[in-house]
């Protein structure tokens, strides 16, 4: 067990998973920093203003760290967002935004994190999705992001075990935040009819009577103690039941089933 008092950065960690795991850090005797837009004024946590999808202020923020402590211990990257709606009528503006907070948000953090934990090994913990299994209709840009996550994760876990530094992902299923709210939703076509209001309601009903973020926070604190962490889990016996499916279905009854959940 990696012992208390660790440097611990986490990223969206303003409010939701990344709130709830911040907290549970900090009430272990970690030192956390919150790398965020928006300060959550938490005792015991320090805030740096963060946009991850701005490798100058990503930079900055780690820079920030590395002169008060020397190291990082554990990074999370949690700051994510949500995009729904047809992909025909998402605007590229908001795909390239759904990829570069999601998926090239993680990659500057990894890349201004790895200097600090290279000489005595960490561990990346990253937010990915069970739509990074099931590619989700009328959210194919989230899925498409948490797929990437999912990719990364893994090539890192090789390329970054030899500075002993671990590398894991977990894959949520529906959590009570405030995700659901903040989700930017595509222009409505008439083409789909009520499909899209129809799905994304159900998806945001979900959400809303999912576990609370609380349950995620626990599971990143526990990866971050263990010295061979699973590269990608879940939490939950239905997620796991989930995943499972994803791996032993073929593709085509796997995407059947999804758009028989989804579409409406």
């Amino acid at each position: 067990m990696i012992d208390t008092g660790r440097i611990v950065a986490v990223t969206g960690a303003s409010s939701g998973i990344g709130l709830a795991a911040a907290r549970l850090f900090r009430d272990r005797g970690d030192k956390v920093y919150c790398l965020s837009r928006t300060d959550p004024k938490e005792p015991g946590i320090t805030f740096i203003h963060t946009d991850v999808t701005d490798e100058a202020s990503v930079n900055a923020a780690f820079g920030a760290i590395g002169k008060a402590e020397g190291r990082i211990d554990v990074l999370l990257s949690n700051a994510g967002m949500g995009v729904s709606g047809a992909a025909e009528c998402t605007t590229m503006q908001d795909a390239k935004r759904q990829l570069d907070v999601n998926f090239f948000g993680l990659h500057a953090c990894v890349r201004a994190a790895v200097p600090l934990m290279r000489a005595h090994g960490g561990t990346i913990l990253a937010t990915s999705s069970v739509a990074a299994v099931f590619a989700i209709p009328f959210q194919a840009f989230y899925s498409a992001s948490k797929f990437a996550v999912n990719a990364l994760v893994l090539a890192l876990a090789n390329e970054l075990k030899p500075f002993n530094i671990r590398v894991a992902a977990i894959m949520p299923g529906d959590v009570k935040t405030g995700f659901t709210g903040a989700r930017v939703k595509a222009a409505r076509d008439d083409n789909y009819g009520q499909s899209v209001e129809k799905s994304v309601a159900v998806m945001e009903r979900d959400e809303q009577n999912g576990m609370g973020p609380e349950m995620i926070a626990k599971r990143f604190v526990a990866l971050s103690l263990k010295k061979h962490p699973k590269v990608l889990s879940t939490v939950g016996l239905q997620y796991k039941f989930f995943c499972f499916l994803g791996k032993v279905l073929p593709i085509r009854l796997q995407n059947f089933i999804v758009g028989k959940m989804y579409i409406k």
